[in-house]
């Protein structure tokens, strides 16, 4: 599957779309690690446990839409986007959407 934050993919062209996909997930981090974090703010430099929670809950939300995307058979998602909101002073959600589309070969 072709996957891709533009809204062409080279050599391609858009036979058919499929709608809208979407992955999300919504992560927090232990209370112990919680701690943790607030202690390192308070000194500066980066926050690595919640660097390492939102590379994760974005994989996740990546395979998420690439298999919504699966399961209308697309071809490609283009179009591709990442969202975050807070949905509790603890947790963060991702969002990854796209359309998925059917490709035909340019001529």
């Amino acid at each position: 599957m072709i996957l891709t934050t533009t809204e062409e993919v080279p050599g391609y062209a858009v036979g058919e779309v499929l709608g809208v996909v979407f992955g999300n997930t919504v992560r927090t981090k232990n209370v112990g690690k919680d701690v943790m974090a607030g202690l390192k703010s308070l000194v500066g430099g980066e926050l690595e446990e919640y660097t390492s929670m939102l590379a994760d809950a974005r994989t996740e939300a990546y395979n998420r839409m690439v298999n919504a995307a699966r399961d209308l058979g697309a071809d490609a998602v283009v179009n591709i986007r990442f969202a975050t909101s807070q949905t509790m002073s603890t947790a963060a959600e991702l969002l990854a959407y796209g359309t998925a589309v059917k490709l035909v070969p340019r001529k």
